[in-house]
């Protein structure tokens, strides 16, 4: 596998920003099914950031959730949804090296049934929205 140039690298950390899209309802009620994230790649995490990770049993599956604390050997990360499990609890702390990055903002997509305009400007209004390191924080967003 040929190697990265140090000037690659370096610009890849300016630009490594991609996206990725919520399946399931582990972070339900900060993220839903079918969200899509604008995720910085290698940023910093700090206590209560929403992470991308590769699950740590299964490193072909991409994985969002909230990064909690930093523990000996990783990161304790939780979903906003208590009862879907599939976080720390089922499988301990995640490696460093295993979360990819840090979600910065949260894209909704119109569904096909909002056709009225106040369905269109409601969707318009919220579609876009930061993703915040306090989970109180999204959840006063969305409590309209």
């Amino acid at each position: 596998m040929p190697e990265l140039s140090q000037e690659t690298e370096q610009g890849r950390a300016v630009l490594s920003f991609g996206v990725a899209e919520v399946t399931g309802p582990s972070m339900v009620p900060t993220l839903y099914h079918g969200d899509w994230l604008v995720v910085q790649y290698g940023a910093r995490v700090k206590p209560g950031d929403v992470v991308v990770l590769r699950h740590p049993f299964q490193q072909d599956l991409l994985v969002v959730k909230r990064a909690v604390e930093l523990r000996e050997g990783g990161w304790w990360v939780l979903g906003d949804n208590t009862y879907a499990g599939g976080d720390s609890t089922d499988y301990g702390t995640v490696p460093e090296e295993l979360v990819l990055g840090k979600a910065w903002f949260r894209y909704r997509p119109r569904r096909d049934d909002q056709r009225s305009p106040f369905a269109l400007a409601r969707w318009a209004l919220s579609a876009a929205r930061p993703v915040f390191a306090d989970r109180s924080a999204s959840k006063r967003l969305r409590a309209r």
